[in-house]
């Protein structure tokens, strides 16, 4: 069957499945809207979590990153699966214990104070729209590649989909949707990732192919690298032939430890993977599913550094010094003689995420380190308007013929090639040359990936804005302490603030700040700035208080974002950073900055009340079932 055709299918049969879920498990309360009714099972929430979990940034980006960064990319491994187990064992079980679903609901009552609650709403907002404006983008990745949609339409049917089954089903249909997903995900992943082992080292199990042989030899434009070579070995020659650092050679370790320590801390705050630690009926079965999670996780979390490997070894054999015209007409030959399909390339190189300027002209493709485009990150700009005479897309910022410094950096070769990071999990398949339904199958996983993460986040927004804005603020009765909407006014205001939500979403999906996971990195260091301190704080630390919490709320966020929004977006130097440190790393300070300020006025203002100490007193030990939710 055609490719296009099997993608369709797929793609169709997996988002059918969604949507008939979501109208079989329609909320029609809010607590079904916010925790699907308290009452999930444990594994069925533990595989939920674990696509809540694993983003477009895990599914699409993050070997992208492994592949092209090696070593240090790392950080983004040890950091999201660190976290998760950080806020599984330490956090978790006595959040829910104190039974408040959303972050601005624990920040409003540990810390007795509407001003807290509401700067808790501000930031959950703030944070979750920065995150959910990667897996929009990656979304629309997706979509441009396998639909043959621009970016932008990509987005929109996005956000069409997700529409359906979050705003529909709330909590409980994203819930049963996100098992479904998880399914879909996993397959998607792994099946790819056992081809590529197979094909590269002939060893099954991808997670073991990091450390075996090569099962071809290939060129690198400057030597061949023997097949049976140890890949990691293989790819160390091969991208120090290109001029590039070696794969398993550490950089910046001060930045890689920061990295990894702003994304374990900020993954502790992440509210849309807190909530899920409340639809389960007790606290027993909230450490139960995390346990289920974790094994979830694992499992394509060992397998990405693999994949990564693979990805990259693929990418050097398959399209260095290979002629262009006759390898995206499919007529080029590997090595061993067997044929080097290369159609993919301008598939993607249409889509706007993979580009060649032939720099010296003569007509094949070389790759090494440096830029081929001038702009930020080596970024084409593509002219819309023309084509050359082969067929390859032209740009308006190709950069001319290399200098001898990059000749001699490079042993000899100018880099011609631009490759999107975020390309490398779904092209990779096709650029091995795998079996058409492989390729449709991990279209429908990473779309399943990006779309179970970023429907999560907006039922998070939807939240903050319905019950923890309107209800817990605007509309609360001073007296009881209660909110004042009925059950039916308060899920018509989520389902409008998730309306509100999405279409805010799409607009970041269209036009995001960075690559995926670099954006997602820059959400988990202001959610580690922002909530980490407050919530360990207010567990662990009974003398904390309201004016602690607001002023180490707004000093982390505000440090954190303003040096990310300098260095990033305002044109700051890299040779300007404090300490050195990377704007992904940074929320590790903003978190430490947030510590010592709120501990510092928490000990130079009155004490909580007594009340709020008993409670901190009684949270600590995590047992107990209980109803958790008060409305």
């Amino acid at each position: 069957m055609a490719l296009q055709t099997l993608i369709y299918l797929f793609v169709g049969i997996s988002f059918a499945i969604y949507i008939g879920i979501a109208l079989w498990a329609k909320a029609d309360s809010t607590k079904e809207f916010y925790v699907a009714g308290g009452g999930v099972h444990p594994v069925s929430n533990g595989m939920a979590t674990a696509a809540d979990w694993m983003s477009a940034a895990s599914f699409i980006s993050l070997a992208g990153i492994i592949s092209f960064q090696g070593s240090d990319g790392g950080a983004y491994l040890m950091g999201w699966t660190g976290g998760y187990v950080l806020l599984a064992m330490l956090l978790a079980p006595y959040l829910r214990k104190f039974g408040k679903f959303t972050v601005p609901d624990f920040v409003g009552d540990r810390y007795y104070s509407d001003t807290a609650r509401l700067v808790a709403i501000i930031s959950v907002i703030f944070i979750s729209f920065t995150y959910i404006a990667g897996q929009m983008r990656g979304v629309g990745i997706i979509f441009a590649r396998f639909l043959q949609v621009d970016i932008s339409t990509g987005v929109l049917i996005g956000m069409g989909i997700v529409f359906v089954y979050s705003v529909l089903g709330g909590m409980k249909g994203i819930t049963y949707t996100q098992v479904a997903q998880y399914v879909v995900m996993i397959f998607a992943y792994m099946i790819p990732a056992i081809f590529l082992s197979l094909q590269v080292t002939d060893t099954f199990l991808p997670q073991l192919g990091i450390f075996a042989q090569t099962t071809f030899a290939f060129n690198t434009g400057v030597q061949v690298i023997p097949e049976g070579t140890y890949l990691l070995h293989a790819l160390d020659q091969a991208l120090l032939d290109l001029g590039f650092k070696a794969y398993t050679e550490p950089g910046n370790l001060w930045n890689m430890f920061m990295l990894t320590t702003a994304l374990m801390l900020g993954t502790a705050g992440l509210p849309h993977v807190i909530v899920r630690f409340f639809t389960v009926p007790t606290v027993k079965d909230a450490r139960i599913s995390a346990g289920w999670a974790l094994v979830f996780i694992a499992i394509m979390y060992t397998t990405i550094s693999s994949v990564a490997s693979f990805s990259r070894i693929n990418l050097i054999k398959n399209v260095q010094d290979v002629e262009y015209q006759s390898f995206v007409n499919g007529e080029s030959k590997n090595l061993d003689g067997t044929t080097n399909d290369g159609k993919w390339f301008q598939t993607w190189e249409n889509g706007g995420l993979l580009a060649w300027n032939d720099r010296n002209g003569d007509g094949k493709i070389q790759y090494a380190s440096g830029v081929a485009f001038d702009a930020k990150g080596g970024k084409p700009i593509f002219d819309e308007t023309t084509k050359s005479n082969d067929g390859h897309k032209l740009t308006t910022n190709a950069k001319g013929s290399a200098d001898e410094y990059e000749l001699r950096k490079n042993n000899g070769i100018a880099n011609e090639l631009y490759v999107d990071v975020d390309i490398m999990v779904l092209a990779n398949p096709e650029i091995a040359n795998l079996p058409n339904w492989v390729i449709a199958l991990i279209a429908a996983g990473g779309l399943a990936a990006a779309l179970s993460t970023a429907a999560g986040l907006l039922l998070v927004i939807a939240s903050s804005i319905s019950h923890d804005l309107m209800g817990q603020i605007i509309f609360k009765d001073r007296t009881t302490g209660r909110s004042t909407l009925n059950e039916g006014t308060e899920l018509m205001c989520a389902r409008v603030s998730a309306v509100i939500a999405i279409l805010v979403a799409g607009y970041l999906g269209i036009n995001p700040p960075a690559f995926v996971a670099q954006v997602v990195a820059f959400a988990f260091g202001l959610a580690a700035a922002a909530f980490f301190p407050t919530i360990i704080l207010g567990i662990f630390d009974k003398r904390m208080n309201k004016e602690g919490a607001i002023t180490g709320i707004i000093v982390g966020l505000t440090f954190t974002f303003t040096y990310i929004v300098y260095f990033v977006f305002l044109g700051g130097k890299p040779e300007d950073y404090l300490l050195g440190i990377n704007p992904t790393g940074i929320g590790a300070v903003g978190t430490l900055l947030h510590f010592i300020v709120a501990l510092i006025v928490s000990r130079m203002t009155p004490p909580p009340p007594e009340h709020i100490q008993d409670l901190v007193e009684k949270i600590r030990i995590p047992s107990g079932a209980g109803e958790p939710l008060e409305y």
